[in-house]
């Protein structure tokens, strides 16, 4: 059920996907073709499906359509699931959960296609991580503030030392992931994206996909960071910890 409840979460992400770069309300308005302006009746969203009988292509125009919309609804759905599985059924602890993965999904595309992680995205995760750091137990208020100043201080600190290396968009995504993981699962996320986007960046290069000097966005690796910490951070951190006390 919640597999299915993602992929129409994942229509809406969408919509959050293309519309919040460009200041556009994401709530008008209708759905539309990008390309001829058609406006797309219910049988043109139905998640995935209406793009594999549709074959990829608008119903009205016949041009493509982008494949980041199925991708992203089924990453969703898949998100969703995960999330039941790895949090259990604690209605709030999954409510926080959702949220949180949806929006690391609405962050890691619009940093990928505009090189930009919107305020109102950052402005609804600070919102909705306070709420939750409140309402819940873990991982506490003060656990959560010491997670932002740590996680969004020292992308700060990294940006100022690589005079722009780093974006605006990415200090302020870690400060909301460190508000709502708190600490030490903030800096988990830290030490993932660094690994996966060192890497990332390393095999692009060597590839040609990457030109040298050609900036390569942080976002989708604090979100793939964030997803590992919060389905799997507490028993990667006993492993390594287990090791030093042997």
């Amino acid at each position: 059920m919640l597999f299915l409840a993602g992929l129409a979460a994942g229509s809406f992400l969408n919509v959050c996907i293309h519309r919040l770069p460009r200041r556009e309300s994401v709530v008008r308005p209708a759905s539309r073709c990008l390309d001829c302006g058609a406006r797309l009746n219910a049988v043109d969203l139905v998640p995935v499906l209406s793009w594999l009988v549709l074959r990829g292509r608008c119903r009205y125009c016949g041009l493509p359509i982008n494949p980041r919309y199925p991708l992203v609804e089924l990453l969703t759905g898949s998100a969703f699931a995960g999330a039941y599985l790895a949090i259990g059924p604690d209605p709030f602890a999954l409510a926080k959960a959702l949220f949180f993965v949806a929006l690391l999904i609405v962050a890691a595309f619009t940093d990928l296609e505009h090189m930009l992680i919107p305020n109102r995205l950052i402005l609804a995760g600070l919102a909705g991580g306070a709420v939750f750091a409140v309402v819940l137990p873990e991982p506490g208020v003060v656990s959560a503030l010491a997670g932002t100043a740590a996680c969004g201080g020292l992308l700060l600190l990294l940006a100022v030392v690589s005079r722009g290396g780093m974006g605006g968009g990415d200090v302020k995504l870690a400060a909301v992931v460190g508000l709502f993981l708190g600490l030490p699962l903030g800096l988990l996320v830290l030490f993932v994206a660094s690994l996966l986007g060192s890497a990332a960046g390393i095999g692009m290069r060597l590839g040609g996909v990457l030109k040298r000097g050609e900036p390569l966005p942080f976002g989708p690796f604090i979100a793939a960071g964030a997803v590992v910490a919060l389905f799997w951070g507490d028993a990667v951190l006993d492993w390594y910890l287990a090791g030093f006390f042997r």
